[in-house]
């Protein structure tokens, strides 16, 4: 049994208040930058919602819409231009985005500090790269970075939902080390997405 096992819920909450609280909560990890194996270099900056503008939330729609969109609508819950957009100006939304060497948006991950189900965790609601940038190592590193924040503030695990149609995802997080979660709805519940996380003790 690890330390966190016996941590009360209120101590698990104020490591998640912590992290809430914090202007960037990537500050002292090494995550400005990133170095493609092609040479390409990209720049990474942590934005919260109150400091986010409008033209990065408008791209960063676009960009799952582009990227989900397609996913979505294949399933019966359908794609939901507003709620997306609600979801991605949420008070509580914090955005880590890449930027290239001409200081274009080119790939971002939205999360938030909270409690699930008894945990504390980094919930890791979208991590979309745009189609010219993939393959480049980007969303592992993105994916790395959310993870060294997790551990920096003591929360348990990393999570993030996936759609059951979109076997690319699928597999991109299995290689990551993300696995179906406890709480993610069983077969019988007939749902169309997953739930996967990857603990971040030990």
């Amino acid at each position: 049994m690890s330390n966190q096992d016996v941590l009360s819920q209120g101590a698990k909450q104020r490591f998640v208040e912590t992290a809430a609280k914090a202007k960037n909560p990537l500050e002292s990890l090494s995550y400005q930058s990133y170095k493609a194996p092609s040479g390409e270099e990209f720049k990474l900056v942590c934005r919260t919602k109150s400091d986010a503008d409008s033209k990065l939330l408008k791209w960063a729609f676009k960009l799952a819409e582009t990227n989900v969109g397609p996913f979505y609508k294949q399933l019966k819950m359908g794609w939901q231009p507003k709620i997306k957009t609600a979801e991605l100006n949420k008070n509580w939304a914090r955005y880590v985005v890449a930027q290239n060497e001409k200081k274009e948006n080119v790939a971002f991950a939205m999360f938030r500090f909270d409690m699930d189900h008894g945990d504390c965790v980094l919930y890791c609601y979208e991590m979309q790269v745009t189609a010219d940038y993939q393959r480049k190592g980007l969303g592992k590193f993105i994916m790395n970075v959310l993870e060294d924040c997790a551990r920096l503030w003591k929360l348990e695990k990393v999570m993030l939902t996936v759609l059951n149609n979109n076997e690319q995802s699928i597999s991109f997080y299995k290689q990551l080390g993300y696995v179906k979660d406890e709480i993610s709805p069983d077969v019988l519940e007939e749902a169309e997405y997953q739930i996967f996380s990857k603990s971040m003790l030990g």
